[in-house]
Order: structure tokens, then sequence, then C-alpha cells
């Protein structure tokens, strides 16, 4: 599995497919011989290049169809607390769909054109999970859902860590300061991009997911709401553990043809939309919540 060692990319990317290990200099996205491990070589093409993840990309492109029917299906909903914001969540997880099917899907593009694709994706992965958690808050009815006010704290602060991240990808991909570059080589020690990008969702995930408990067992006072949580937090994690963990058994298994990112696609996607289903569940005409004029839902 990962590194031992707080802030360390190499192991990650020796054993599975993230989009962060295309910014290091030993990545096959910028040329160099892979991090020591089974190779995802995929479909051959043209000029010795390849198409690798092609199941990934077929499942992104699913999964930006159902998110786009999940947004109209939300917009048609009578009554709905949170629907703007549960809306921007699902626009963030468009987008990194979008952004995967060129970082983890494999597609022949320049080393900059994947580059800045990864600094996207990277920064959208963190932005949409702190929209996620925001839209935990929203549910408590602090201030009216659906508002300027509402919509325009979240996108704020969504932007920042947008960029925050976004640019330290950018920099220690390109060198802009050097003060990253020795993460480029193997260990690939990455601090600020180990906690932005690896724990700070985590800590969203896990703070919106008590949230929510809370507000379903303790406020409502319903549980079958939360059987629709839970499957999505069991579905995260079968993805997490198929990316992590059984990655490099699947790849060895196929001869470097697909490997666990196809999986971790997939069960991501199940568990999006078992959010979904979980956020109507709980947004029904007769749940008990206050709710005050003024939104726009």
């Amino acid at each position: 599995m990962g590194s031992t060692q707080f802030g360390n990319f190499g192991n990650f990317c020796r054993d599975s497919t993230l989009p962060i290990c295309n910014i290091f200099t030993n990545s096959l996205a910028r040329g160099g011989q892979g991090f020591g491990s089974c190779q995802l070589t995929g479909i051959p093409l043209a000029n010795g290049q390849h198409l690798r993840n092609l199941g990934s990309i077929l499942l992104c492109g699913l999964a930006i169809i159902i998110s786009i029917l999940l947004l109209w299906r939300s917009e048609r909903k009578k009554a709905a607390v949170g629907r703007r914001e549960m809306q921007l969540f699902l626009i963030g997880y468009i987008i990194i769909e979008i952004c995967e099917i060129f970082t983890v899907g494999g597609f022949p593009l320049s080393t900059n054109v994947r580059l800045g694709f990864t600094a996207v994706h990277l920064g959208a992965i963190t932005a949409t999970l702190w929209v996620l958690l925001l839209n935990g808050v929203v549910g408590y009815q602090l201030m009216d859902d659906g508002t300027p006010l509402s919509l325009g704290l979240i996108l704020l602060s969504a932007i920042v860590l947008f960029i925050g991240t976004g640019y330290i990808t950018l920099d220690t991909a390109l060198s802009w300061t050097h003060h990253f570059d020795p993460s480029l080589i193997y260990p690939n020690q990455n601090i600020g991009l180990y906690v932005m990008y690896q724990l700070a969702p985590l800590v969203f995930l896990f703070l919106f997911f008590l949230l929510e408990a809370n507000l379903v067992l303790r406020v409502l006072g319903e549980r079958k709401p939360m059987l629709y949580l839970i499957a999505a937090v069991i579905l995260f994690a079968i993805g997490q553990i198929f990316e992590y963990v059984i990655s490099i058994y699947i790849c060895t298994g196929t001869s470097g043809k697909i490997n666990g990112a196809l999986f971790e696609t997939l069960f991501t996607l199940l568990s999006v939309v078992m959010l979904w289903v979980f956020w109507s569940s709980i947004t029904e005409d007769d749940w008990p919540m206050p709710v005050t004029g003024g939104a726009y839902t």
C-alpha cells in the first residue's frame, strides 16, 4: 500500500493510478521510467503511444451523464432544503470526472496539457469535498439555503481551496519557485499536496458523515436515511480499497491492461448516487425541519 512516511507519494504511485502521479518526473506522463511496478499500458496506438484505462474513460462519461440527470432531478424536486448547494457538489463532481478522463484515463496529450488537467483535478477534489461538508452544515438551516449569501460563502471558500491546491500542483510540476523540486523525485514527498489532496478530503468526508448522522438520528428522529448514507460510505471505501490495495494485483493479472482505477471510478460514482438519494430522502415534504423564507429553492 502507500508509504509509511508522511507526505510521500512514491509508493502510492507505484501501486495505483493517481492523478497526482503525473506531476512527478519518474511518471510515464513526463517521459520517465515509471515507479518500478506494474505499468498500465492499456490499448496500443500508433507511434508507440497507448490509450490507458479505457474502462475508466467510459465510466467517467457515464458519471457525467448521470450527474447531469441528478442535477435535473434536483431542480424538479418540490421541497428541497439545500437544492442549490447539492447542485454545486454535483457540478464539482462533473469537473472531477472530466479531468479524470485526461489524467487517469491516459489520453495521449502533451505534457503541459496533462499537467494542467492534473492541477484542476486535484483542486476540484479538495474543493468539491469541501462543498459536500458545507452541504452537511446547510441541513441545520443556520442561514437560508440557496440564497446569494449561502452560495457565495460556499463558492468563495471552495475557490480558495481550489486555487491553493492547483497552485501547489503547478508549482511542483513546473518548478515556478523551485520550492517543491525535491518532491519531483522518489520518494516524492510533498507535504502541502499530501495535506490538501489526501488528508483534507478525508477529514471533510468524516465531518460530513457526523453532521448528517446527527441530523438524521437526533434532529429528524429517523433511521431509514442512514441506510443510504452508510451505503454511500461503504461504496466509497470499496473504491478506495480497489485503488490503493487491489490495483497492483489487477494490473499484474491483466498484464497492464487495467488496474484498480476502473473500479474506483465505478464505486465512487455509485457512492455519489447514494449520497444524492440520501439527500433526497431527508428533503421530503413531511420532515419536521423549519424552512425560512427567502431561499431560492
